[in-house]
């Protein structure tokens, strides 16, 4: 694998910069090389988000994005602030709901229900972000599906395992039917 840029965005509360820690994580329990950026607008809630994940088999001598290979939004701000900073023949990942004008370009888009799915078949909006995660693994197959869901029981909450095991679930196969 070559290096692979991933961008991860929504807003404040969204789980966007915990779902870029846990893709590095997944990564490195791959054996390859991850490292992540963060930024924040300036409110904690509710404000812009984003979490830049640089994913490698080499070292990484730059961490940061500046053309993202995948851009998962969650938000209609941030698919159209970043949207145009993704590589050609690249990947976006939006929530159908959220996002209702969803962006054009030479990319594949992928349009789905994440936060509906979280809260209707998982039962908990909150596990938004590892419904994105389920999907964005699925899509583009970043790291394998054992070391993502070892990564993701490795950060949530202890009581939350098996919610956050059926949200991954749940978003990787929201996947598979649109794949």
């Amino acid at each position: 694998m070559a290096r692979i840029d991933v961008r991860l965005s929504g807003s404040g509360g969204q789980g966007m910069i915990t779902s870029g820690a846990i893709l590095g994580i997944a990564a490195v329990y791959d054996g390859k090389n991850a490292v992540q950026t963060k930024s924040y607008g300036p409110e904690a809630r509710g404000g812009a988000a984003r979490s830049e994940v640089v994913i490698s088999d080499e070292e990484i001598t730059y961490v940061k994005v500046i053309d993202a290979d995948i851009l998962v939004a969650l938000t209609q701000e941030a698919a159209d602030k970043f949207s145009d900073a993704v590589k050609d023949g690249g990947i976006v990942i939006v929530d159908s709901l959220m996002v209702k004008n969803p962006p054009s370009g030479n990319f594949k888009l992928y349009s789905l229900p994440i936060i509906k799915t979280a809260a209707e078949k998982v039962g908990k909006s909150l596990v938004a972000n590892i419904v994105t995660l389920g999907v964005l693994n699925e899509i583009a197959k970043i790291v394998s599906f054992e070391s993502l869901e070892k990564a993701v029981l490795s950060k949530v909450p202890k009581g939350t395992e098996e919610l956050n095991k059926n949200a991954l679930a749940a978003g990787r196969e929201i996947a598979k039917e649109v794949l």
